[in-house]
């Protein structure tokens, strides 16, 4: 089995110009667009532009995070996928908080309410399983969603807490719990890890205490490691203009975080009557 897995965090569905002299409260109170020469920034559902990018990108599984849960059925449709929504903070009043997001994205910000979003394409095949770890409930609800897939191998998505000891405590649990729960099945763990590489000795901790795969890129949060799979593809961030629609000549960019992507092949599963290998890191 050989898939393509991208990681992206939404921003809640927002944009973010490169220039921060378009993000202006101006924009913010009033809705009223702001450009530049190269960029526009808006203050409205951006749902079909990251639909139209999402369903654009050729990907077997998308572990997104910051996800408005109300997009989440919009998403599966646009991009011909199979949903596990796990839900995050602010999620109360929920109603509420969509209404209020459709009239104003930018004002209300991350309070409309989050998820972990883990979208599956056919070719990766049906999810078989799905399951959620709460991995901390305060100050903020971080989630494990981990998800089975009919073929047997597993995907963990997880948005770890801005914190770095939170964060690394997070992904220790959510590591932990999801290779517990592949129960030796081909296993991926990716999401916005907010731990940089280099920071610390928590990569390799997972990697010796869990057999996962080391991150790739020494600067980067959004993280997609790998236990019983071989890397094919390391994981590598889009462009700026791959995440960019155009409105009236100028870009639209999706998102604060570029969407990372990898690819990795499951090995073979045994013949009837052999033993399966140990998982490599």
């Amino acid at each position: 089995m050989r898939l393509r897995v991208l990681t992206w965090n939404l921003h809640h569905g927002r944009d973010f110009p490169p220039d921060a002299a378009l993000r202006t409260w101006r924009s913010r109170l009033l809705r009223l667009d702001e450009r530049n020469e190269t960029h526009l920034q808006v203050n409205r559902d951006l749902l079909p532009e990251f639909s139209s990018v999402l369903g654009g990108a050729e990907w077997s599984i998308a572990l997104l995070q910051e996800c408005p849960p109300r997009w989440a059925p919009a998403l599966a449709r646009a991009t011909g996928s199979e949903a596990h929504l796990a839900l995050t903070s602010r999620n109360s009043l929920a109603s509420l908080r969509a209404l209020l997001a459709r009239q104003n994205p930018d004002l209300i910000g991350s309070n409309e309410g989050g998820s972990n979003l883990t979208l599956v394409r056919p070719g990766a095949g049906r999810i078989a399983e799905r399951r959620e770890l709460s991995l901390r409930l305060l100050p903020e609800c971080r989630v494990l969603a981990f998800t089975r897939l009919a073929g047997g191998a597993c995907v963990a998505n997880v948005h770890a807490s801005t914190h770095d000891r939170r964060a690394e405590d997070e992904l220790r649990l959510a590591a932990e719990r999801s290779v517990e729960w592949a129960a030796g099945a081909p296993l991926l763990l990716g999401g916005d890890f907010n731990v940089r590489p280099g920071r610390g000795g928590l990569f390799e901790e997972l990697h010796e205490r869990f057999g996962l795969s080391a991150p790739s890129q020494t600067e980067a949060i959004d993280h997609i490691l790998a236990r019983g799979f071989e890397m094919v593809e390391p994981a590598v961030a889009w462009p700026p203009s791959a995440r960019e629609v155009t409105e009236d000549g100028l870009a639209i960019r999706l998102s604060d975080h570029a969407p990372v992507e990898a690819v990795f092949e499951a090995p073979a599963a045994p013949a009837r009557g052999e033993s399966a290998a140990e998982p490599k890191g």
